[in-house]
């Protein structure tokens, strides 16, 4: 994964009213927004971000692209990202939600196949504090320090930055890897990129209890991981309840449709069996970090 100020950026869909708003706070952030897509409406500019119709047009007259962010409607993703994989585009971030399961099926087969990291979708995007923006972050929440933070919940992963600013544990960098039905990057390849990662000494993990992707990841942390991991699992010291599904989530999760409390004991005991501190609320994480790091308060 290469995220460097200097990297160039485009934006699938900028004049999409979440992508107008974002791209020009992108790009006041620092991040290098070099071009937008918009299908017939090539020629246009906004914030001094020059659109063009399709996305070889834009590398074509920019250069090489190192991350294209997708904004378009759920619909049109996979033709977006198939069309920035064609223009040799390798790093895709997917913000929109709701991307139709068997289309990131066929996304992720391509993706494989040419070596593309894909985010999302359903997606915050990634932000690197105080050097780059790639999504839609509130920034004045991060602050830059070394704490990474991988997570599954959107929302979340904000309020859980705002307190480990706010303890002065900024953060390395934090990844929204996406809550749809089915997701590109997994959370088991962003373990392994923070724990590769110089500026990362400790790693946060913000999940909710239906996603069933974290026991995936422990016996990685148990026997590979050589940094400090800390967890919040939202939801789990509330009641059993039902999930709020998208219609798409139906059509492959119709058996599911509520939290299974001896599911989310078992996520819980294999987070404790990996002797993973598990944060009964944000404003307890800091805490944790700083007794992992062993900081003194």
């Amino acid at each position: 994964m290469k995220l460097s100020p200097e990297d160039k950026v485009l934006i699938q869909g900028i004049n999409e009213p979440l992508a107008a708003v974002h791209a020009v706070r992108m790009k006041a952030y620092g991040t290098n927004v070099v071009a937008g897509v918009s299908p017939g409406e090539g020629g246009q500019t906004l914030d001094g971000i020059p659109i063009f119709d399709l996305v070889e047009q834009a590398v074509s007259e920019m250069g090489t692209i190192a991350t294209t962010m997708i904004f378009v409607p759920p619909y049109l993703a996979l033709d977006a990202a198939l069309e920035a994989i064609a223009a040799d585009i390798h790093q895709i971030i997917i913000i929109t939600q709701g991307v139709p399961p068997l289309d990131m099926v066929c996304l992720l087969r391509k993706a494989e196949a040419t070596n593309t990291l894909v985010v999302g979708p359903n997606s915050l995007g990634i932000i690197v504090p105080g050097k780059i923006l790639l999504g839609t972050y509130p920034v004045e929440f991060y602050s830059h320090g070394s704490v990474g933070m991988i997570s599954r919940s959107d929302t979340l992963t904000s309020e859980v930055a705002l307190e480990l600013t706010k303890a002065e544990l900024g953060q390395s960098i934090c990844v929204s890897i996406g809550n749809d039905t089915i997701i590109g990057s997994s959370l088991l390849e962003w373990l392994t990129i923070l724990n590769e990662d110089k500026n990362t000494k400790a790693i946060v993990l913000v999940s909710q209890i239906d996603d069933g992707i974290e026991e995936t990841a422990v016996q990685y942390i148990k026997e590979k991981l050589e940094k400090p991991v800390i967890a919040y699992v939202a939801g789990r010291l509330g009641p059993p309840r039902k999930r709020q599904l998208h219609a798409s989530d139906l059509i492959v999760s119709l058996p599911i449709l509520g939290t299974d409390p001896e599911s989310t004991e078992s996520i819980i005991a294999s987070f404790r069996q990996a002797k993973i501190p598990i944060a009964d609320r944000p404003s307890q994480v800091p805490e944790l970090i700083k007794k992992a790091l062993k900081i003194k308060t």
